[in-house]
């Protein structure tokens, strides 16, 4: 029996659009974000008596699938959006682009006009099927009814398996308005599709070999780490190497923060230990990375003197952007549980590097560049401390889900992430937006959690209307708007590459709108805050709320930078620790 519970009603005669609920249900589904429309309609009437499955009405599709997102994240299952055709259809592209690039595991379900309507540019038709081919690991045009459980069975199986990722299924209206038999699938046939989990020995034991020798070895973790719910194996893995770790800003929580090997976040905006560890180290182990150019910098400069090891579901992202020294294509929950043993008997046989000195060096980066941020001299409120204070605050069991943009770099930074699948963000994609209905999504498959939306005050008016589902469906979200009156991390750009030239980045937003206000219009708790004093009152006065959403509209310093900072393009070599400043080395160690 595919994924799911044993299917009941097999042999029943019902519509399409019923046995596509049913399907849903097999497959264990109790959530679907979504908004009706014509060519959805008949599902939707099957919908309304189903006794498993919540429907939660979105103000806009980008929401559903963003909540999808948010939901399957914070759960481990796959997350479900629905729509209708055209526009509805079209609409949930961007939230499916963002889950491709994140190895978010998620299903669209998207009403399609009539199979006889089909290429004629019917109402609200749309090719979905083509539009979305690129940015989903596989999609479905199902116009027989009787296709509908099969199908609805393969998409699950599919995005939730091997590397996970978006799933398409597309149904014409007239497969649901039909009537049909319910065949639940006694088992599956994907003959193209055989996901490598297990990895091969050889390549194992080649890469223990080189890990056992290495002077400056790095393990270098990404978010393919946390989609296999590998955590346990990566701490195990730490202890019995005593490697440095970092974690990307997709694998934030895989490794406790507070570790003492965890070197913090690499990249564009990553710790100058992490950054600089990666360039001076003479082996990466990649476990469920993919060499992302905002953590590299420019490719050609980027761990000169480093062989790898990359271990990656997806044979596909081995060796894409840098040669694979030793492939490893499986799972990464796998590979380090094979990795393990195979390392622990290479140091039995008397192979094994002294680190001392490499973590001299480590420890001197990270004394002598930790982060850190100045205050303003006007005295405004520094969004660096708004976030710090609200880490402190709320605690490393909270769900922190951010936008994109200076304050999803200052979350990551300036937030202490001891968890798994505690930072939800957009990635790959970075999409504006993201946080209000990712958080809805979060607090809906985990309840219990307290879950904060950081935000821009521009990411914030993109997708803001979801605060109405929040408050009518009882999903007590938090959110704090870090409020600079701009689309800072462009402002940013534009006063370090553009002479300060700030085209079309002034927002006025904290004049229009009132963000306090317009939460009460929503029904949520509107809170403001402008001082440093009131910082901590005013988040222990959100943390109180818990029958409403809260949002806290924090004003913040309109200049303030992310740092470190890589510029664009350039070599990690070059990281910045401030404006026009570049930390010394000791170069005894290159």
């Amino acid at each position: 029996m595919p994924q799911g519970q044993p299917a009941r009603d097999n042999g029943t005669t019902m519509s399409g659009a019923a046995s596509l609920i049913r399907s849903l249900e097999a497959v264990g589904v109790d959530t679907v974000f979504g908004i009706p429309g014509g060519a959805i309609l008949p599902a939707y009437d099957p919908l309304l008596d189903s006794q498993q499955i919540r429907h939660i009405l979105v103000r806009h599709e980008q929401g559903a699938g963003h909540a999808a997102e948010g939901y399957a994240l914070a759960t481990g299952k796959v997350g479900v959006c629905m729509a209708t055709s055209g526009p509805g259809a079209t609409n949930l592209v961007t939230p499916i682009a963002d889950a491709h690039m994140d190895s978010v595991p998620m299903v669209a379900v998207t009403g399609q006009v009539a199979s006889a309507a089909i290429g004629t540019d019917a109402f609200q038709e749309a090719d979905i099927r083509g539009i979305t081919m690129p940015i989903t690991k596989h999609n479905y045009l199902v116009t027989d009814p009787a296709e509908i459980p099969r199908t609805i069975a393969e998409a699950f199986h599919i995005a939730g398996t091997g590397r996970p990722g978006p799933v398409l299924v597309d149904v014409a209206k007239d497969a649901m308005q039909a009537m049909t038999t319910f065949r639940w699938p006694v088992e599956l046939d994907l003959p193209g599709y055989r996901p490598v989990t297990r990895p091969h020995a050889k390549q194992v034991r080649e890469a223990a070999r080189l890990m056992a020798s290495a002077k400056r070895p790095v393990l270098y973790v990404g978010g393919g780490v946390l989609r296999a719910r590998a955590w346990a194996e990566l701490a195990r893995l730490a202890e019995v190497t005593g490697f440095p770790i970092v974690t990307t800003l997709t694998a934030r929580g895989a490794f406790p923060d507070s570790h003492r090997q965890h070197l913090g976040m690499p990249g564009m905006h990553g710790a100058v230990a992490a950054v600089t560890a990666l360039q001076k180290a003479d082996l990466l182990i990649a476990l469920g990375a993919r060499f992302d150019d905002r953590v590299t910098g420019k490719l050609s400069s980027f761990a000169p003197n480093a062989a790898v090891i990359h271990a990656d579901i997806d044979p596909a992202e081995i060796s894409k952007n840098r040669v694979a020294d030793v492939p490893i294509v499986g799972d990464c929950k796998e590979v380090i549980g094979e990795l393990i043993p195979a390392i622990e008997a290479e140091f039995a046989a008397g192979t094994r590097a002294d680190l001392t000195g490499w973590w001299r060096q480590l420890d001197q980066w990270r004394e002598n560049f930790p982060l850190g941020y100045t205050p303003s001299e006007g005295g405004e409120l520094m969004p660096q401390y708004v976030i710090e204070r609200l880490g402190k605050l709320v605690g490393p069991d909270a769900i922190y889900v951010a936008g994109v943009g200076q304050h999803q770099m200052w979350a990551s930074q300036y937030i202490s992430y001891e968890h798994p699948n505690t930072w939800l963000n957009s990635g790959g994609a970075g999409t504006m937006g993201y946080a209000v209905p990712a958080a809805m999504g979060a607090k809906t498959g985990r309840p219990d959690a307290t879950v904060w939306a950081i935000d821009g005050d521009g990411c914030f008016q993109m997708t803001n209307q979801e605060l109405a589902t929040c408050a009518i469906e009882g999903i007590p979200i938090k959110v704090a708007v870090i409020n600079n009156e701009s689309l800072g991390m462009v402002r940013q750009w534009q006063t370090l590459f553009y002479d300060g030239r700030y085209s079309n980045t002034d927002l006025d937003s904290r004049r229009i709108p009132d963000f306090a206000k317009l939460a009460e219009a929503y029904g949520c708790v509107g809170l403001r805050c402008d001082t440093a004093e009131d910082v901590d009152a005013t988040i222990e006065k959100a943390m109180a709320v818990d029958d409403r959403p809260v949002v806290v509209d924090f004003g913040v310093h309109r200049d303030a930078m992310v740092w470190p900072m890589v510029a664009a393009g350039t070599s990690n070599d070059e990281i910045q620790i401030a404006r026009g400043m570049a930390p010394e080395w000791d170069r005894s160690e290159d």
